[in-house]
């Protein structure tokens, strides 16, 4: 069985660094504006709106994104799209304003796309089949260690507002200069195929074709992380939960998923992507349910958001893996690609139908929405499997 050579050893412990103080920086982000804006008495609805910046400049920069990559390698878009993330979390500081901070977090959208769909790429590109679940478990991980210590920095605005952005930025800049000590690489050709125009959507075309219920995953993880650290807080704090206790809930949630996500990543290699997704998925929509009964007590919702992180926090890496299963390998960009874009779709419907539901629906519980929608992705990963149809040998389709 192919192995790791000491060189892919190396670049995959750095590609990992980069990725957990990135998940840092996002987990702290969301619920610290939210905290923020309702603070200083911004609605719900705009507050969630303004959490849909991350996730538009996903959503922008994600058809321009594969030409580049393809042309120039990936050490070179992880450089751009990190300088970019570091400049917008510096700016924070100088000017407090719903617009601004908008326009920073669409910046920082674009700059951590770059620096994600880069480094999935590459990670997915590199790894034996044998221990692609393995792998993109331990991607997915170090993502999820960093997103579950983020939020505890949002009790630092308490201090000084401008804080948790500071240190951010910081931790950002030395992740960021390691960059620097890998070889770049490039992925591979897709023949018969040009890199741009009309090439690059027959792609979009084919990928979607053979793995689009492999999105399903990165769509309802996407869902789960803006909806729980951009609107959960808001929801919350109304319902008396202190800024504190809030930051300790939604860390239980991210290391819920760290604690399961290499056994789930392991598992999927031996029984396969789908039953697992199924059964996590599912079982996620059944304890969000339950957590709707126990949301005025601080323990047990905590208690419950571990236990959810385990079942639905490893859903994004699980989503990568069963992608990479069923698309060619000439194709994994434009997979990768669309898996980031699933993400955002998620990602930006989760502030913006959170927020609505919360003013819609005052005496309903909002992990009511939660679990409703976990339990109608799970029936349709359920009735839909590609792979009755599809070989996972097949040959590239040009």
């Amino acid at each position: 069985m192919q192995q790791f050579t000491e060189v892919e050893r190396n670049r995959f412990r750095i590609l990992v660094i980069i990725v957990s103080i990135s998940g840092f920086s996002q987990g702290m982000l969301l619920p610290l504006i939210s905290v923020i804006f309702e603070q200083d008495g911004v609605s719900a609805t705009l507050n969630g709106l303004s959490a849909t910046g991350l996730y538009i400049g996903t959503l922008l920069i994600s058809p321009f994104m594969e030409p580049p990559l393809r042309k120039f390698g990936y050490k070179p878009i992880i450089i751009v799209g990190g300088l970019i993330v570091i400049v917008s979390l510096m700016l924070f500081p100088l000017w407090k304003s719903v617009a601004f901070w908008f326009v920073l977090r669409l910046l920082i959208g674009i700059g951590d796309h770059a620096l994600h769909f880069s480094t999935q790429t590459w990670i997915t590109s590199f790894s034996p089949q044998h221990r692609l679940g393995r792998n993109i478990a331990i991607y997915g991980l170090s993502f999820g260690v960093g997103f579950a210590v983020g939020p505890l920095l949002v009790q630092l605005v308490e201090i000084f507002e401008g804080l948790p952005f500071i240190i951010s930025s910081i931790l950002c800049l030395c992740a960021w200069i390691l960059v620097f000590f890998v070889k770049n690489e490039k992925p591979e050709i897709v023949k018969g195929s040009s890199a741009h125009g009309e090439g690059t959507w027959k792609r979009f075309g084919a990928a979607f074709a053979v793995a689009w219920v492999a999105f399903i995953p990165p769509f309802s993880y996407g869902f789960l992380e803006s909806s729980l650290n951009a609107i959960y807080p808001v929801y919350a704090l109304r319902n008396a939960i202190e800024v504190t206790s809030l930051s300790y809930i939604l860390a239980a949630f991210s290391i819920g998923g760290v604690v399961s996500q290499l056994p789930l990543g392991v598992l999927s290699d031996k029984i396969g992507r789908r039953k697992v997704l199924i059964l996590m998925i599912g079982l996620g929509a059944i304890t969000f349910g339950i957590a709707s009964f126990f949301e005025t007590s601080s323990l047990t919702i905590g208690i419950l958001f571990f236990i959810a992180g385990m079942f639905v926090g490893s859903t994004f890496s699980l989503g990568i893996s069963y992608m990479a299963d069923l698309t060619p390998k000439a194709l994994l960009p434009t997979g990768n690609l669309m898996c980031g874009i699933a993400f955002s779709i998620g990602s930006l419907s989760g502030p913006f139908l959170g927020g609505l539901f919360i003013q819609l629906f005052e005496g309903v519980s909002f992990l009511v929405l939660v679990a409703f929608l976990l339990g109608m992705l799970t029936c349709i990963i359920f009735f839909a499997n590609p792979q009755k149809n599809r070989k996972l040998d097949e040959p590239t389709l040009y």
